[in-house]
């Protein structure tokens, strides 16, 4: 008896719940429904996931079909809708996938600059004589102040200073003489 049942009352029949219904609505309409999407998409693959997602996504859409056209026009409208859908999250993937490589290259290329700059100066340090290596060691190294770095060393902060400017001078001449 439901064989000759319209699509129409089937299709509002599903939206209230009628799970038979539905069901004799897809077996009459998936072959339609996966030649539309398949056209839509250009692939096989791609059509047969739009086909799953819309017939997963059916039971809900059913609630908003009125009747006032018939069900295969307002299937295709709803295809469409979930194909340009599918593109536009495509779009999105690709393009965060995209900035997400960018992203990525400049983040390794800043920390291969910043390990190189830490390799140099590391090297840089060990041209230092000792006591200017001991005070960059307690002020940079330990992140000491001056007037801390003077108590542990015995000395005045105005040498600990003057031993700050001069390692500066160092390494700028070092720089300078390594092309950097």
């Amino acid at each position: 008896m439901r064989m000759r049942t319209s699509d129409e009352a089937l299709a509002l029949a599903a939206a209230s719940g009628d799970g038979e219904a539905f069901g004799l609505l897809i077996r009459r309409h998936y072959d339609l429904m996966f030649r539309f999407a398949w056209r839509l998409t250009g692939s096989r693959h791609e059509a047969e996931d739009l086909c799953h997602d819309i017939c997963a996504a059916l039971p809900v859409k059913l609630r908003s079909f009125r009747g006032d056209a018939k069900f295969t026009t307002w299937v295709y409208r709803v295809m469409m809708n979930a194909n340009t859908d599918r593109a536009r999250k495509a779009q999105r993937r690709a393009k965060a996938r995209a900035s997400w490589g960018e992203d990525f290259k400049r983040r390794e290329a800043e920390a291969e600059e910043a390990r190189e700059a830490q390799d140099w100066l590391t090297r840089a340090m060990t041209t230092l004589p000792e006591e200017l290596r001991d005070t960059v060691a307690l002020t940079l190294g330990e992140d000491l102040t001056q007037a801390e770095a003077a108590k542990v060393l015995g000395l005045s902060e105005g040498t600990i200073a003057w031993r700050m400017s001069e390692v500066k001078k160092h390494l700028r001449a070092l720089a300078e003489k390594e092309g950097i």
